[in-house]
């Protein structure tokens, strides 16, 4: 049999070679550190790369995968290699989130979904670049540098989860894992070509996620083809006891066959989300997309959503006061880099050990969490945000109650901007998770695939939502339009 070039398979086609004997585990793992090896650097993918210290635990991992094939234990992602976004949990490695506070921060454990992905039989390939604690849009925000995007150099790869999307659109890993909190997997999606999942809260375990937003995060997924995303998720999801949020749902089976139609299936657009700010390149490849699903046999109406008009303020609000909950930790006593200035009283101690490590994105988003949530402030906007925010899921919820079965939108409002260009306008910078956020604030499952090129070369992407534990639907129905306009080679940067 004709070797077969490891980084021309799909993550589904990799496993499926692998398990049977076809390909070897080892010269997989060995073609994709060469290749992460020749690009990581120029793209800013990752925060740590060690060639040989991957390819040791690599070793590692073959030999559960050789003794998994010998008894015909199933391994969806046999030596399958995956890159883990830098706020998840891998033993033994350091796990920063992208900020100097964290910089020597060692996990002690394995997040829940680094477990799956092993039991499944994946290689940990490497840890990506982020916005520092997860809070930004364009990967700008890590004070390791900014990802590039694959595509073009001078634009941002997106955030926070822009290290991941770059990773996975450059082929330096068939898959990785993102976080999402209100777009930070979605985004960098739809700016970098591959799809990006975010399921639905609770579906898979936060269990060894550093938090951001409690209520918001999700961890999620990188893939270039929806078949590739399904196998992820269905190896991540499910319940854990050791995650007090997670829900205790049956996960179906994810394994997606082949499918032409989508006839009887509704689609609603937003129409708040097609008005002034919507460039026209993506509102037109947009429009085209849903043309693809109409020809497929779904029916797309339009449908008036008024409360996501506040998303943005809602979003920020809740998030940032959950962020100045959840970092208070970091203080350089319990957990993060310590001051080494001579002569500082505790209290000096906490506030020298927070200023010289957080980045200034992170310290504005503390500040403005601490003061909603502080005395006289709190009903007056984190109680009132919560309020809009239920208004929010029941106007979502409402709309799926019709017989709805996907709402559709544009992922960003744009495709990838330039270096440097929103890093001094916060709201500019905002405004690109427009689309995004009412996904995290209902707490239900979205998915962005790629639908074309701008004019610039830049990828565009199309956002599906669904009901809560409705990933089986988004999943197949965003792998008719993809089998429908044979997507999968058109979405690949020349580098």
């Amino acid at each position: 049999m004709r070797a077969q070039d490891p980084l021309a398979l799909s993550a589904s086609e990799l496993a499926q070679e692998v398990y049977a004997g076809n390909l070897k585990a080892h010269d997989v793992a060995r073609t994709y550190a060469q290749r992460v090896e020749n690009l990581h650097r120029e793209l800013n993918t990752h925060i740590e790369w060690d060639k040989d210290a991957v390819l040791n635990e690599v070793d590692k991992q073959l030999a559960y995968i050789e003794a998994a094939r010998y008894a015909q234990k199933p391994l969806p992602l046999a030596g399958v290699p995956i890159a883990i976004k830098d706020n998840i949990m891998v033993d033994g490695q350091n796990v920063s989130c992208g900020s100097q506070l964290l910089r020597n921060h060692r996990a002690a454990y394995d997040a829940t979904v680094v477990q799956k992905l092993k039991a499944a039989g994946a290689l940990i390939f490497g840890r990506t670049n982020m916005d520092e604690f997860a809070m930004g849009s364009s990967c700008e925000n890590s004070s390791y540098g900014p990802t590039v995007n694959p595509w073009n150099r001078r634009h941002v790869a997106g955030g926070s989860s822009g290290g991941s999307a770059a990773a996975v659109s450059a082929r330096l890993a068939p898959l990785a894992l993102g976080s999402d909190t209100g777009g930070s997997v979605r985004q960098p999606a739809s700016f970098c070509g591959v799809v990006g999942l975010k399921p639905t809260y609770g579906r898979v375990s936060r269990y060894g996620l550093v938090a951001y937003g409690s209520s918001l995060d999700q961890i999620g997924t990188f893939a270039t083809t929806v078949q590739d995303t399904a196998l992820l998720y269905g190896v991540i999801a499910g319940h854990d006891p050791s995650d007090s949020t997670s829900a205790n749902i049956p996960v179906p089976p994810t394994s997606l066959g082949p499918s032409s139609s989508l006839k009887g299936k509704r689609i609603a657009v937003i129409e708040e989300f097609m008005r002034d700010g919507l460039d026209e390149d993506v509102r037109t490849h947009f429009d085209q997309a849903l043309q693809v699903y109409r020809e497929c046999g779904a029916t797309v109406e339009t449908v008036s959503l008024p409360h996501l008009a506040h998303c943005i303020p809602v979003y920020y609000i809740i998030a940032t006061a959950e962020a100045s909950s959840n970092l208070a930790r970091f203080d350089g006593i319990r957990y993060g880099a310590r001051s080494q200035k001579p002569g500082l009283n505790l209290r000096e101690l906490y506030t020298q050990s927070r200023s010289e490590g957080f980045g200034r994105e992170v310290k504005q988003r503390i500040m403005l969490g601490t003061y909603v949530l502080s005395s006289g402030y709190y009903d007056a906007y984190y109680a009132k945000a919560n309020r809009i925010r239920e208004m929010m899921r029941r106007e979502i919820q409402g709309v799926f109650e019709q017989g709805i079965d996907l709402i559709a939108s544009p992922t960003a409002p744009t495709t990838a901007f330039e270096l440097g260009q929103k890093t001094h306008d916060s709201l500019a910078m905002y405004l690109s998770d427009i689309y995004t956020l009412a996904a995290n604030l209902a707490g239900i499952p979205a998915l962005s695939q790629p639908i074309g090129l701008c004019r610039k070369g830049l990828p565009i992407g199309m956002q599906l939502m669904a009901p809560a534990f409705g990933e089986e639907t988004l999943l197949r129905s965003a792998q008719v339009y993809e089998q429908q306009i044979n997507g999968t080679q058109k979405f690949r940067p020349r580098i």
